[in-house]
């Protein structure tokens, strides 16, 4: 074979390797990552249906403005119910950020020890979940208990379970991920059984626990403990690509807030008006961060303080796709909205 030959065979292989290749490359999020910055919050957030996103609420608290906030799309698609500030919204996984919150008060006022082990507190468990002697609540609220995580079980958001025993059963008699103390792992298992050790040590349920000490001292108003306890009129719809049916009404245990709530409780957390006094802060702040994702079908919230700015800012997005670009979309647009925030600042 002559050198021109070889030559020309490498380069037809080199042309079609980086053709091939191009059908690997994320284009939505190379298209959303590359657009010139909007001057405005609200251009950023009429992008939303360009990323695929149903409807958006997004609230920013900067000191030394009035809070404000922005809108795109549908609370409802089906009837056409343009986004509404107001709406209330299923906070997923951000709820951990009020639970950990509230071990840390009882542990403050000594109704729980962080150090006491999961068979101290659910002997009931012992010789059903691995460790429980070695496995502290200090580890179960930093996830490094090494239970396995309910929603990793295979197609749970197919078939979701009902209540919490369910979901626990998911993980009973199954081998733990790794020894107590030795990695972290993020599971929802931690705070399931969390929530109840709240509810075992004060006598009443987590979320009237909450209500008391965490959301009434603040003035939050228009926090709650879950869908069954807040009109389904005054909910945002949540959509899951590829599915039609709207998953407003699924019970997933899990609280709702509005923008503006959980922006006021994000500021509290992070500016200490959340905490009875400096010391119940301290123990706060060994054992969890001040700000949270969540995300589980029909609805996704990113929740944060940007302390460069002394801004809060709430994202709020209510279309999913686990196998997609969806979450990265998001982040996204969050992270484009804050840039906006600060180049204004």
């Amino acid at each position: 074979m002559t050198k021109a030959r070889s030559k020309r065979i490498l380069q037809i292989i080199l042309f079609v390797g980086t053709i091939s290749s191009l059908y690997f490359v994320p284009w939505p999020i190379l298209k959303a990552w590359l657009t010139p910055l909007p001057k405005t919050v609200q251009e950023q957030v009429d992008k939303a249906t360009t990323y695929g996103f149903d409807g958006i609420i997004v609230y920013v608290d900067q000191k030394g403005n009035t809070p404000e906030f922005f809108t795109s799309g549908y609370k409802n698609r089906e009837n056409k119910v343009p986004a509404d500030p107001k709406s209330l919204f299923k906070i997923a996984s951000v709820s951990k950020l009020y639970t950990a919150l509230a071990i840390t008060k009882l542990a403050h006022n000594e109704q729980l020890s962080l150090d006491k082990t999961l068979a101290d507190y659910f002997p009931e468990l012992v010789g059903r979940i691995e460790n429980t002697d070695k496995i502290t609540v200090r580890m179960m609220v930093q996830h490094r208990s090494g239970i396995p995580n309910y929603t990793d079980t295979k197609n749970y958001w197919v078939h979701p379970k009902q209540n919490d025993q369910e979901r626990l059963e998911l993980v009973l008699d199954v081998p733990a991920n790794f020894e107590p103390n030795e990695d972290f792992e993020y599971s929802n298992t931690n705070y399931l059984l969390l929530s109840e050790l709240i509810e075992r040590v004060s006598g009443v349920t987590r979320f009237e626990y909450i209500k008391e000490y965490i959301l009434e001292p603040l003035h939050l108003n228009n926090t709650y403990g879950s869908i069954l306890d807040v009109n389904a009129d005054d909910v945002m719809s949540g959509y899951y690509v590829g599915y039609e049916n709207d998953l407003k009404m699924d019970d997933n245990g899990l609280m709702l807030a509005t923008a503006e709530d959980l922006g006021k409780f994000i500021r509290a957390l992070n500016n200490g008006s959340a905490f009875t006094n400096k010391q119940e802060q301290e123990i706060y702040s060994s054992l969890y961060e001040f700000e949270h994702t969540g995300l589980i079908p029909g609805y996704q919230t990113i929740a944060k303080y940007h302390k460069d700015i002394d801004a809060v800012v709430i994202q709020f997005t209510n279309t999913v796709d686990f196998d997609g670009y969806n979450w990265s979309l998001s982040e996204i647009m969050y992270n484009r909205i804050v840039k906006i925030v600060r180049k204004k600042n």
